[in-house]
């Protein structure tokens, strides 16, 4: 390909880039002065309200990035407590307009009226016993009950792991998260089931001694939670992609809510790329150009986001694990700001 060529296509991908027009999803959030979120029902951690009515967690703090990407302001925005039953079709609906609540992407759900954006928390299923049952691996749990909430991915985890091992496990389905851990710490079922993290969270915040409960994983998969949009808008898909991709960059670069004033002043391209030092991220999705500035200038990256909420500062302490950034071992993976 001759230079001539290279130039006209390298101009094009520019002009394209400058010419991006926000989709019906931004402009109508825009219109309305906040973003609409989905939000679990009480989730210590990844979602739940503070004892002023303040809603904080991993979901909740993603949901806050995409509200300061478009209006700079974390507080523009409006959470929605959904069961998992209720959740996909009030997306699908337009109740809300994102779903970041622990959400696993599956083929299924992706191929029906939902796109997933960058996953924001990697989790394996698991199973939550009472200590005195002895219990301590799936393979000794032949014939035991098992609480679980209808519409979510775990009632197929109970019967593709009770198939396999030839369990026989007794499903006791409920509607919503708060009956489905009801029914479990009054004895309705030998155990409960969804993401290991949830589990920890509910055994730390929701019973009288922590110490008499064992979880442990339901299979050898991990799963990918990650906030949903409905299909047919890319630009909001990207709006929601590229708030999340802020937080991991931030972490990335080394860039804090405490120093990110400073690093303003970098030299490194990538940095003044990031930051809106040099123009055009911002405008090709139909921001400002200092969205990411704003993010991190509001919520921090993602190492403080997780650790406030779910890791050592917090009250759950879990492990980052696979939550770590690539380049620390794990599987989060920050993308090109360019």
């Amino acid at each position: 390909m001759n230079n001539w060529k290279i130039a006209t296509i390298a101009a094009g991908v520019v002009l394209a880039a400058s010419t991006a027009q926000a989709g019906p999803t931004l402009d109508k959030v825009k219109a309305r002065g906040h973003v609409v979120c989905g939000a679990s029902q009480g989730t210590v951690g990844f979602g739940a309200p503070d004892d002023k009515g303040y809603w904080t967690g991993l979901d909740v703090e993603t949901c806050r990035a995409v509200a300061v990407a478009i209006f700079g302001d974390k507080d523009k925005v409006e959470f929605v407590p959904l069961s998992g039953q209720q959740r996909i079709p009030a997306l699908q609906t337009g109740e809300i307009d994102i779903l970041p609540r622990t959400l696993t992407w599956t083929l299924q759900r992706d191929a029906n009226g939902i796109n997933f954006a960058t996953p924001n928390y990697y989790e394996f299923t698991g199973f939550m016993v009472a200590k005195s049952s002895g219990v301590t691996k799936v393979e000794e749990m032949t014939g035991a009950s098992v609480c679980v909430q209808t519409g979510s991915t775990t009632e197929v985890v109970v019967n593709d792991v009770s198939s396999k091992l030839k369990l026989e496990l007794k499903p006791v389905v409920f509607d919503n998260v708060a009956a489905t851990r009801q029914a479990f710490f009054s004895g309705r079922c030998d155990a409960l089931i969804t993401d290991a993290a949830a589990l920890a969270s509910v055994r730390a915040t929701q019973s009288d001694n922590p110490d008499d409960f064992v979880i442990f994983p339901a299979t050898k998969y991990m799963d990918a939670l990650a906030p949903a949009v409905r299909h047919g808008d890319d630009n909001w898909l990207d709006v929601v992609n590229w708030s999340i991709q802020a937080l991991l960059n931030a972490e990335l670069y080394g860039i804090t809510q405490a120093n990110i004033d400073e690093m303003m002043a970098s030299e490194d391209p990538r940095v003044k790329r990031f930051l809106g030092v040099e123009p055009g991220n911002g405008k090709a999705l139909g921001l400002d150009d200092k969205f990411a500035y704003n993010i991190v200038k509001q919520l921090g990256n993602y190492a403080e986001m997780f650790d406030r909420n779910l890791g050592e500062g917090s009250a759950l302490k879990i492990d980052r694990g696979p939550n770590r950034l690539f380049s620390d071992g794990g599987l989060m993976f920050p993308l090109a700001f360019q």
